[in-house]
């Protein structure tokens, strides 16, 4: 080790996590009794306060970590899974498996606040702004700056843990990795897609069942939350901003030709907002002792509710890696392949069932719609057919709590 990488300013730590959202959190906890020294570095931004989805694993992974009891949840008892102008449904229920839900439906702040009072150490309060290999190559420095001061900290490995899969370049990474190595990691589609998020009053109660409406431009999710429903509407840019736009009478009005009469007239919608959709994924590591973890490992289309339940089980296993791995192997070349090899069925399924159904459902093909409708009617029918695809929604691809 040389004189650069020893200097009395440099903090020597094991694992250094990049990112203070849920992922990060979920990390830095796992890690608490795993006898690694670790620190998590973030801003402490206030979080934004809008419904997500947790699978039921998820659940699992808070519940071990003793965080789930602080969350507000609406359970999500049954998923009706359909598309407009076509035939064909299916519905998958929680109490085929025995369990009181498939998922449940929180506020992302809720989550945050949950995990960040399980932590026995604050994050440090600041952003990552460069990291680089150590000069013998058994670890990575990393600057991090609070807008005043910088903090060195030298690590075996640096997780990052928040921000899309090209946050290797938004964090510099050192000369030894080049900007054509880092680009070969990434793999990335664009839907053309826009999703408007709100939430919605219907006339009717939901019953706690979560709804997939398939349609030419997108599908149309509604999910319960508390007595109104979180809506996830991805359709074109154009039609997206031009969602946005509408009176709020215009807007329910066009949710309800959309979604169909199920739950009666929508009565009232919360504000509207809406970003774009794209699949992008990193194939490996971003540079030597550097693990990507959650949206900066891969960004999923909202359809199925699959990212953050993605992130948190790429969190999870991370931590088992380290907890049972030699503290010497800690983000050594062999480590991060195995790491990677162990969630590649996981990820590859993730990513592959979400960006099938929007590239299958999101079409005005007649030929694909008669043959959606028989798949959903199959599905319907063929109980293991639907059992399987329910519990790789709830548990991840290899089905396991």
């Amino acid at each position: 080790m040389s004189t650069a990488d020893v200097r009395a300013d440099v903090e020597q730590v094991d694992v250094v996590i990049a990112g203070d959202g849920p992922v990060g959190m979920l990390l830095a906890l796992a890690l608490e009794d795993a006898r690694i020294d670790h620190r998590l570095i973030g801003n402490d931004r206030q979080a934004q306060d809008r419904p997500i989805a947790l699978a039921y694993s998820s659940r699992i992974l808070l519940e071990r970590l003793g965080a789930f009891r602080a969350l507000e949840s609406t359970p999500i008892e049954s998923i009706h899974v359909s598309q407009r102008g076509g035939f064909g449904r299916t519905l998958i229920q929680a109490k085929d498996y025995r369990l009181p839900a498939l998922g449940y439906v929180v506020s992302y702040s809720n989550v945050c606040s949950a995990l960040r009072q399980r932590l026995a150490a604050a994050a440090v309060i600041a952003q990552v702004s460069r990291y680089s290999p150590t000069t013998q190559g058994d670890g990575v420095l990393i600057e991090a700056t609070d807008g005043a001061n910088t903090h060195r900290m030298r690590a075996r490995l640096l997780v990052i843990a928040e921000g899309s899969p090209l946050s290797g370049r938004l964090v510099r990474s050192g000369a030894a990795v080049s900007r054509r190595a880092e680009d070969a990691f990434e793999q990335r589609r664009d839907y053309g897609q826009s999703a408007v998020v709100a939430t919605v009053e219907s006339e009717h109660p939901h019953r706690h069942r979560a709804w997939e409406r398939f349609t030419a431009h997108g599908p149309l999710g509604l999910l319960p939350f508390g007595e109104r429903l979180a809506m996830v509407w991805s359709t074109t840019h154009e039609s997206a901003h031009g969602l946005c736009s509408l009176s709020d009478a215009a807007f329910l009005a066009r949710l309800r030709e959309t979604f169909g009469g199920r739950l009666g007239r929508f009565v009232s919608a919360g504000p509207r907002s809406t970003f774009p959709l794209a699949l992008r994924y990193r194939r490996g590591s971003p540079a030597p002792h550097v693990i990507t973890v959650g949206n900066a490992a891969q960004t999923l289309h909202p359809v199925a509710g699959q990212g953050l339940n993605l992130g948190f089980r790429d969190a999870w296993e991370l931590a088992a890696a380290l907890e049972r791995g030699d503290p010497g192997s800690i983000g050594a070349t062999e480590f991060i392949r195995a790491y990677l090899t162990e969630r590649s069925l996981d990820r590859a399924g993730g990513i592959g069932i979400t960006d099938a159904l929007v590239r299958v459902f999101s079409n005005d093909n007649p030929a694909l719609a008669a043959s959606r409708g028989l798949a959903l009617a199959a599905l319907d029918i063929v109980s293991p057919a639907r059992h399987f695809l329910a519990r790789r929604m709830m548990f991840g691809a290899r089905a396991l709590p």
